[in-house]
């Protein structure tokens, strides 16, 4: 065997692990590993991004997208810092992901040298991190071993981040090694003892209600899911930012439950009697502020699918919880026979009801209608397209009127953090574009759009063209809401004086338009749906416009009657 770099023999390990793409800003602590892209570009792309929490959510977007790790690949100190928001995000999200970097010279260690952090302080476990794992590699020899491993980690139980330090001097080493076999997630399977347990619950049942969501899921479990549904009649939620995971068109989706819930919705989760969390952490978010189903021990009977056992009984203590992945979860939960007769097929029908009287838009102020915009995008956009979005009010539009078909479909449609990072929209469409080819459409605020809208250079480099429609209202508009509730007409810290977003989309290499009347939207989409580059879509939206069901005057006025 004919040594080489360790930077080359990195490449190689990442390629044998099926890696198609790597998201980076280079540094020159890694410039052994850039020389390996350079020899396997062929094999392996490494696209060039613009910041690197751009980087990392395009990562952590990749990892959403196929199951497998996302890859970010940047440089010390400042490097790894500002990906730390996007590592944030894989783990809140249950994301697979591998974060490299690039570290100092282990000539250099432990001297506070240039950039120099301590990572296993910084995102490790042992620190109440976010990385499920953090390792350095010291011996060149050993990187297959630790590459194996990040991915291994990045996916078994829980996926999530796991993060590899790589020593510039590393790099540089020659060395005769070989990479290992690409790796695959070992299965956790649902106890049959417990199944039979939990058939029994659902016969003693009378308001049964299944509530699925996190990470790990494909269309195959996806699928499953729908045919236990659909033998149990159970209505099905999507737990928060997880709304693809069951088809919304099927009558017995009834909704998402997450932040702006349906009121409907959240008493229905508050008068079942059995709650089925397949997948999902039951986080703040999904729960209400642990008030849908009360902390520690909700007053519905609660059954716990997870991957993770330390997550299991963490919070919730559960009358039934299984240690399994989501594709070993809902091929048990299918094979369980019904009765003849169901008690809840009504309570099931009203449940759906709900939801398509959900659909229902209130009469709000200005020129622009966003119900019927998210109708145009519902029309027009192809099944399989990509939605994406970072955090703030504007997302809400898409979370209450767009209908996902799912997973089951065979698609992943929806990239949305429940970490709520702001500025994760524009990078995950970028990274959608770039490694499916599908459709991928972001809808973003002035604010969100401000903190990672340099990817879009990005996208025009590497042949992305993603479709960017920018809510424009002046202000971060969700925490001029909270504002408003708290310290009525006490403005402070919230207004934003921004650009001109269509001028600039335009510099990087977009086209643009400005659209100031609900009539002039749906001829805009079908010209960057046609259009050759990406398109930024910028909507000025009134401020009175706060939520998709009441204006910031009311929430003012409501305050200060409370006052």
């Amino acid at each position: 065997m004919t040594p080489q770099l360790a930077g080359h023999l990195l490449v190689e390990c990442l390629v044998a692990q099926g890696v198609s793409h790597v998201f980076g800003v280079p540094g020159e602590s890694y410039l052994a590993a850039l020389d390996g892209f350079h020899d396997h570009a062929d094999r392996i792309r490494f696209v060039i991004c613009r910041q690197e929490g751009g980087a990392a959510f395009m990562a952590e977007a990749h990892g959403k997208l196929t199951g497998r790790p996302g890859v970010c690949f940047v440089t010390r100190g400042p490097g790894a810092t500002n990906a730390s928001i996007g590592v944030h995000t894989a783990f809140q999200d249950s994301t697979p992901m591998v974060l490299l970097v690039g570290d100092v010279g282990s000539d250099f260690r432990d001297r506070e040298a240039f950039q120099e952090v301590d990572y296993a302080s910084f995102f490790g476990p042992s620190t109440k991190g976010f990385a499920k794992r953090v390792e350095r590699v010291d011996e060149a020899a050993r990187l297959p071993e630790y590459v194996a491993r990040a991915f291994a980690t990045a996916m078994n139980g829980r996926p999530g981040p796991v993060v590899l330090v790589l020593p510039e001097d590393m790099l540089r080493t020659p060395v005769q090694a070989a990479p290992l076999p690409r790796v695959a997630p070992t299965p956790a399977w649902a106890d049959p003892a417990g199944l039979h347990e939990l058939r029994g619950m659902l016969l003693a049942a009378q308001r049964p209600l299944v509530i699925a969501g996190g990470g790990g899921w494909t269309p195959q479990s996806a699928q499953a899911l729908q045919r236990f549904a659909e033998q149990w009649q159970l209505p099905v939620a999507n737990a928060f930012r997880f709304q693809d995971t069951f088809d919304n068109h099927h009558p017995l989706y009834a909704g998402d439950v997450g932040i702006a819930i349906s009121p409907k919705l959240a008493a229905r989760v508050r008068e079942a009697d059995l709650v089925i969390a397949v997948g999902p952490r039951l986080g703040e978010m999904t729960t209400g502020g642990y008030t849908l189903l009360e902390a520690p021990r909700p007053k519905q009977k609660l059954v716990h699918f997870h991957a993770d056992a330390e997550e299991l009984n963490r919070v919730y203590q559960a009358d039934l919880a299984f240690n399994t992945t989501m594709n070993a979860a809902a091929c048990a939960l299918e094979t369980l026979a019904p009765p003849p007769e169901l008690p809840w097929r009504a309570w099931a029908e009203a449940a759906h009801a709900d939801y398509e009287a959900n659909l229902v838009p209130q009469p709000l102020p200005g020129p622009i209608d966003m119900p019927a915009i998210v109708r145009s995008l519902q029309a027009h956009l192809p099944a399989d397209a990509v939605l994406t979005n970072g955090a703030g009010n504007f997302a809400s539009w898409i979370h209450r009127f767009f209908r996902h078909h799912g997973l089951a479909k065979g698609f992943k449609t929806q990239l949305a953090p429940t970490s709520g990072a702001m500025g994760y929209g524009v990078p995950a469409g970028v990274a959608a574009s770039i490694a499916t080819g599908r459709v991928a459409f972001t809808i973003a605020g002035d604010g969100d759009f401000l903190m990672n809208g340099q990817e879009l250079a990005t996208a025009v480099q590497h042949g992305g063209r993603s479709i960017v429609v920018l809510l424009n209202n002046g202000m971060y508009g969700t925490i001029r809401m909270h504002q408003e509730r708290e310290y009525p007409e006490r403005v402070s810290g919230t207004a934003l004086a921004n650009p001109d977003f269509c001028a600039l989309a335009r510099a990087y290499g977009y086209a643009a338009e400005r659209v100031t009347e609900t009539a002039q939207f749906e001829p805009a989409l079908l010209r960057a749906l046609a259009c050759e580059t990406g398109t930024l879509i910028e909507i000025p939206l009134d401020p009175e416009v706060i939520t998709t069901r009441g204006t910031l005057s009311a929430i003012t006025r409501a305050a200060q009657g409370k006052a």
